[in-house]
């Protein structure tokens, strides 16, 4: 067995046994949901982090940047940062003060059960079609560091991912961020540094760029198409459940609130060291690569010392399980929380627990089927971020900001922005589809209550009128 190999286990076995000991913390729902709703600045800032730092952000970002330059971190890290100082703004103040268990108890409440059924659909859907992808991410960077095959590393990371988000819930899972934070530290801290040492005008180098590889926004791209390529980071991610449990997990509105900023920061810091050596990758990598997807672990593997890569290995594992762990747990509680503890009529609380852990297996077993059967993240990813987005954005910042409507003007709303991005990206072709269906779930939403009083109002007349 390969060093590489042991030290990886070692690292696994330390995460489990962190689930293994918290779990005796847990005792009802809450616990297994939301840690309590007990945590302070620190956990939260860093869970945050490591739940937002995926691999998109290690691998993505850093092969994007490599083949297309500075445009290519549009997303990754600026927009993600965005979101996050967005989310701090217009969506922790309001969702913490009313003490939500999940996201789709804001659609219970504010349109109702219908509503709320049909969106917790919408997004456990979306987050497990992101959760695989970095499930195959995983077995991928498994698979090239220990020569085991992709198929069985991927089943190898489905078995352990389920046995310690089962254990730990919430509260194990944010202590495993701040854990797997810490090591992306390191690791991509390390890359930088002996990167550093061996080109020390690292920093002139950037700065002799060509000019088009130092443009943050796409060249030859319309106004409408560059403000998609921003919106979808930043909006598109602004109502995920896998931030807001954590916000309702902070023990008052200032931590929710505060740890959504300094997040931002963190991230918007580390993200720039891939996107640093995607920028210098063509000067400073010296073999031609086969895949641009492996950019940054060929990087590593060229200037990293033998004893620092299994902490690069590390880092880039820590990203992606800190992403996977709080796809389920988030999954798992929508779905029991909103859906089957209700249909169910539990009352008992530990079998509420129960039903929470049962729900971690089944999301798990969808990401593991999505991922196993698909050839690439980038198109599990991109078929995440536009799965019903727009109409989930403008139901929360309605629900959380504005007045009550109506069950079916919410529906509605929910189902129009489902169909409507594949329509205008894949049949229409439009240059800015997601934008376009923002707007049209904003239209649907703000003018069917009229359309429908107007409704109201002819059937009335005719009525009176026979």
């Amino acid at each position: 067995m390969s060093t590489s190999l042991i030290l990886l286990l070692l690292y696994l076995a330390a995460q489990f046994a962190i689930c293994y000991v918290v779990s005796r913390k847990i005792t009802n729902e809450e616990d297994f949901l939301l840690a309590g709703r007990s945590l302070g600045t620190p956990l939260i800032t860093l869970s945050l982090f490591a739940t937002w730092f995926g691999a998109e952000t290690c691998i993505g970002s850093s092969s994007e940047v490599f083949s297309h330059g500075l445009s290519g971190s549009r997303a990754d890290p600026f927009g993600y940062s965005l979101c996050l100082i967005f989310s701090g703004l217009l969506i922790a103040p309001k969702i913490w003060n009313k003490q939500y268990t999940t996201l789709a108890d804001v659609y219970a409440s504010r349109f109702g059960p219908k509503t709320e059924r049909f969106a917790v659909w919408i997004l456990s859907l979306s987050s497990l079609i992101w959760a695989a992808a970095q499930l195959r991410a995983f077995g991928q960077v498994v698979s090239s560091t220990t020569n085991l095959s992709v198929d069985l590393t991927l089943f190898m990371s489905f078995v352990f991912v389920v046995g310690y988000v089962l254990y730990g819930g919430l509260l194990g899972d944010i202590i495993t961020d701040g854990v797997q934070a810490i090591v992306i530290f390191l690791g991509l801290g390390s890359l930088f540094y002996f990167i550093f040492q061996e080109h020390p005008d690292l920093f002139s180098m950037i700065a002799n760029q060509p000019k088009e590889r130092l443009q943050i926004l796409g060249p030859d791209e319309s106004l409408l198409q560059r403000m998609d390529r921003w919106a979808i980071p930043i909006l598109g991610s602004l109502v995920a459940q896998e931030v807001i449990s954590r916000m309702l997990a902070a023990k008052n509105v200032r931590v929710a609130t505060r740890s959504c900023f300094y997040a931002a920061f963190i991230y918007i810091f580390i993200g720039c060291i891939p996107v640093l050596l995607g920028l210098i990758g063509p000067q400073i990598i010296n073999f031609e690569l086969q895949d641009q997807e492996h950019f940054i672990v060929a990087l590593a593997t060229q200037y990293l010392p033998v004893v620092f890569l299994p902490i690069f290995t590390g880092a880039l594992i820590s990203a992606l399980l800190a992403t996977i762990d709080s796809i389920l747990i988030s999954v798992s509680g929508l779905f029991a929380h909103n859906y089957l503890i209700p249909k169910m009529q539990i009352k008992d609380e530990k079998k509420k627990v129960l039903v929470a852990r049962l729900a971690v297996i089944g999301s798990a077993a969808i990401a593991y089927f999505l991922a196993y059967n698909s050839d690439s993240i980038y198109a599990l990813l991109e078929m995440a971020s536009s799965f019903g987005t727009s109409g989930i954005l403008v139901i929360t910042l309605a629900g959380l900001w504005l007045n009550k409507s109506s069950d079916v003007v919410a529906l509605t709303t929910l189902f129009v922005g489902l169909v409507i991005n594949p329509i205008y990206d894949y049949a229409l072709k439009l240059e800015s589809p997601f934008i376009y269906s923002i707007i049209t779930c904003l239209a649907v939403y703000f003018l069917m209550p009229y359309a429908l009083n107007l409704f109201a109002k002819s059937e009335t007349k005719e009525e009176a009128f026979s």
